[in-house]
């Protein structure tokens, strides 16, 4: 009983391990350089906040919803007809827009990003 007990939580684990690791390595890669270039450059000061946040995200979103979200985020302010499908056709665009910048700026937040960007955040 007890290793059938041991095996369960293991399993429990390397399942919610696997949800957390629905990023694949490049999009980390590539949303950690942007986010060090955007918060001072690369240096060790960036890099270990910047991968916190990239970590938080993956842990309230799977990539799929994250990409999701981050694109309609970038065509949502498309102006004219061409905006409008974006705004328009997107079910719940407005939310899912909102859930991913409220959760960013509780990541930047919680894992201590600086608030001084030279640039935009991603």
């Amino acid at each position: 009983m007890k290793r059938f007990l041991i095996a369960l939580a293991a399993a429990t684990l390397y399942g919610s391990a696997l949800w957390a690791n629905d990023f694949p390595t490049q999009a980390r890669v590539e949303f950690v350089l942007q986010c060090m270039e955007a918060h001072g450059g690369q240096s060790y000061d960036t890099l270990y906040p910047c991968v916190c946040v990239v970590d938080k995200i993956a842990s309230e979103f799977s990539h799929e919803a994250y990409t999701q979200a981050e694109t309609l985020s970038f065509l949502y302010s498309t102006p004219g007809e061409r905006g409008g499908v974006f705004r328009d056709a997107a079910p719940n665009s407005r939310q899912r827009i909102r859930r991913l910048d409220e959760v960013r700026r509780e990541a930047q937040a919680a894992c201590f990003v600086s608030r001084s960007a030279r640039i935009a955040t991603p």
